[in-house]
């Protein structure tokens, strides 16, 4: 039987490793494998539940530590020379900490953005809560950055695109003609003095930061994301082709379709339904899902996986891709083009008429797609039976049939209790030129629905499978909440009126009956947002530790190998598990996967990130010329320094600075996080709804400042009249009472 260590074994290991206390770290120094693994778990939750250890940030620590050992980044500094940092990653309930680092020997270099290992210690000071002694520095930031070039009085200078808009002195080399306002990229020049007397040098000139498509390449510079491919990779590309197999199987008498956006330029995913003949079987379905096989064309260790692989995933901007394979690949030998021959994975799946699933099987085959169609035709034709002559065509004979399986596919997923947010995809388009000229929320329709129960399907057959063969892969997890999260959007929901049921062990299901309250009260959009925040974020293992959100018990991506690597890591594992051919998975994939899986997580979280900077860029670009005019929104957060503001109508987020508000001192409530007013009581609270005014904007940062002039539908003055407590006159009186009581002596004294 497998060793697992015992509770006093792992109390140890923490106290002495409080570098090393992941739930992951615990698992590699002990070498534990598989299904053990699950144990150590729940070992770990046991031993957190009776408070021998506390979990935090995805660390656990022994509660009797008062030191605790974070990765900081330093943040810009003050105009004082201080320096601050704040967690890399901050899972907490409560607000993330602004540590003061103390200066020694290993501070004097330090920049802005440097990572630090340190040592910090509670404090009860009036300006920060958190004292920081520098252990070691894990790594130097990226010494490059994006900005705009300015000649000033005090010599050429370049201010910063990012949202920290530091400014730096310029080391022009002889020679060197750069123009005003164009965008560039600078490297800081090494110095013994402060950070805050740092020069730059122009290592790259930009061009036009106006012109079109250049938003995007200002995230795709800061995030260090490869927009060109090496010439061997297109090479590469160039010379593949489609080499039928006469062990595949022909699947080009099944009329497959795909259904995607119309703007999609790859298409992963086919698919195709029937009613199921078998008379064992009343009411149940036969599916096929065919998803492109990236496997026959990107072998394992060659320079197109090699790329593929330091990529992650593609990433989408409003104005561009970056794609994960050359276009080659994944504009034309691996999509599923109408009318086309293509390679595919094929997971044949039957359902009874509840959607349970009874068998499925993979093999590889030919298909071809018999029409390419777009979600708004087919639920068109599907509502109102109107649209183009083709898909009229494919109602009876493809599109019922798919919608009938989609039907009971939806009474299975009633009864999983899968997490039910509701937050609307914001949609920006962009004309030619690289102007917005629209943002809305996309509508979601029944055949965006029916696409995506088919796909998870697909992926939990694919994840079935390989863990029934015991095949070395890449899961989907995500994992439970963590019960502090729990209880801040419980005191959430109690605020607004709403109840969040109580127990042991929280289940989506539990949840999804909290947003079920919140569609009939005006905290709809906070409820779901806040439940979001709620949430750990999902990532790739090689461990299996269910899927939360979805409510599954085993999860992984099988069905977008043109746009994500972790499906193409998936399908290698099927063709190896299953014998369909040499091009699966080598030793090499099975004894890096744990890296792997470590860093396709990271590319996803690069890519999120410059896709939402990208976004909050072009929305302060659309709203550049709207400044002084009114919109209305709603609180979606609160800190000391003020409140962010949500627009209801394109989803934009500004700031409205605390200074600002109702001319007097706010004091931030972090355990309730409000602002409340110190002379009227005005409290500020997420959710509330709120009329505002632009005041600023920074399109290049993506920095939007707002002035607030209505609270819950109240001018602001009249609010801070209303909201005045009876303390608070008393108190205002008595003081107005000695003010007067003052001048009168005073003035008797002159006399």
């Amino acid at each position: 039987m497998p060793y697992c260590p015992s509770k006093d074994e792992i109390i140890k290991w923490v106290n002495e490793n409080p570098t090393l206390s992941k739930r992951k770290d615990i698992a590699n120094a002990f070498r534990l494998r598989g299904s053990i693994r699950i144990e150590l778990k729940n070992i770990l939750r046991e031993l957190e539940k009776d408070g021998t250890l506390l979990k935090a940030n995805k660390v656990y620590r022994s509660p009797n530590t008062t030191d605790r050992i974070l990765i900081l980044k330093v943040m810009a500094p003050t105009s004082d020379g201080e320096i601050f940092a704040r967690p890399v990653h901050w899972d907490e309930a409560i607000e993330e900490p602004i540590v003061y680092i103390k200066h020694d020997k290993n501070t004097g270099d330090l920049s802005f953005g440097d990572r630090i290992l340190t040592q910090i210690t509670s404090v009860d000071t009036n300006n920060f809560d958190y004292v920081g002694k520098v252990i070691k520095k894990i790594d130097r930031s990226s010494s490059k950055h994006l900005g705009i070039f300015r000649n000033t009085q005090n010599g050429p200078r370049v201010r910063s695109v990012d949202k920290s808009r530091r400014d730096w002195l310029v080391e022009l080399d002889e020679g060197v003609v750069v123009k005003d306002g164009e965008l560039v990229e600078v490297e800081k020049i090494t110095s013994e003095k402060r950070i805050r007397s740092e020069k730059v040098r122009i290592s790259e000139r930009l061009g036009d930061p106006s012109a079109p498509r250049s938003i995007s390449l200002i995230a795709i510079h800061q995030h260090k994301i490869s927009n060109t491919f090496p010439d061997e990779v297109l090479l590469e590309s160039q010379k593949s082709t489609l080499i039928e197999n006469k062990k595949w199987d022909d699947y080009t008498g099944i009329p497959f379709v795909t259904i995607d956006p119309g703007d999609a330029r790859d298409h992963d995913d086919a698919c195709y339904a029937k009613p199921d003949e078998d008379l064992a079987n009343p009411g149940g379905h036969l599916i096929w899902v065919a998803i492109a096989d990236v496997a026959h064309f990107v072998r394992s260790g060659s320079p197109t996986d090699n790329e593929a692989r330091l990529r992650g995933n593609s990433t989408y901007f409003p104005d561009r891709v970056v794609p994960m394979l050359p276009d080659r690949l994944s504009g034309d030998l691996c999509s599923l083009h109408e009318g086309e021959n293509r390679a595919c994975i094929v997971v044949k799946i039957q359902i009874d008429s509840a959607g349970k699933k009874l068998s499925h099987k993979f093999s590889r085959a030919i298909i071809q797609s018999g029409a390419s169609l777009e979600y708004g035709e087919v639920q068109e034709a599907m509502d109102k039976g109107t649209g183009r002559a083709k898909v009229l065509n494919l109602l009876d004979t493809v599109l019922k049939p798919l919608y009938s399986a989609y039907y009971s596919l939806k009474i299975s997923r009633e009864t999983r209790g899968p997490l039910e947010l509701n937050l609307p995809e914001r949609q920006i388009k962009i004309d030619e030129k690289g102007i917005v000229t629209e943002v809305r929320f996309k509508e979601r329709l029944e055949a965006h629905k029916l696409i995506e129960e088919f796909m998870i399907l697909a992926n939990v057959c694919a994840a079935e499978t390989l863990s029934e063969n015991k095949i070395p892969t890449v899961f989907r997890v995500h994992e439970e909440p963590e019960k502090e999260k729990i209880e801040v959007l419980r005191k959430t929901a109690r605020s607004a009126g709403l109840n969040l049921r109580k127990g042991q062990n929280i289940k989506a299901i539990h949840i999804n009956e909290l947003l079920a309250q919140a569609e009939s009260v005006p905290f709809r959009d906070l409820i779901n947002l806040s439940t979001l925040r709620s949430m750990n974020q999902a990532y790739y293992s090689p461990e299996n530790f269910g899927h939360f959100g979805l409510s599954l018990s085993k999860y992984a991506h099988f069905t977008s190998p043109i746009r994500r690597y972790s499906d193409l890591i998936v399908h290698r594992a099927l063709i190896f598990a299953l014998g369909l051919g040499d091009d699966g998975l080598k030793n090499t994939d099975i004894d890096n996967i744990s890296h792997t899986a470590e860093k396709i997580s990271e590319c996803e979280r690069r890519s999120m990130v410059a896709e939402r900077d990208t976004n909050d860029r072009y929305l302060a670009q659309f709203l550049a010329e709207k400044i002084g005019s009114e919109f209305c929104g709603s609180i979606s957060g609160v800190s000391n320094f003020g409140i962010f503001v949500r627009l209801d109508e394109t989803g934009a987020d500004g700031i409205v600075p605390v200074r600002t508000i109702a001319q007097e001192y706010f004091k931030y409530d972090k355990s309730a996080n409000r602002l409340i007013g110190s002379k009227t009581g005005l409290m500020l609270e997420l959710g509330m709804s709120v009329r505002v005014i632009l005041k600023e904007v920074e399109p290049l940062a993506g920095g939007i400042v707002f002035q607030l002039t209505q609270l819950e539908d109240k001018p602001l003055t009249s609010v801070s009249r209303i909201t005045q407590s009876k303390f608070t006159k008393k108190k205002n009186k008595k003081t107005k009472n000695k003010n007067v009581k003052h001048r009168v002596k005073t003035r008797e004294k002159k006399v």
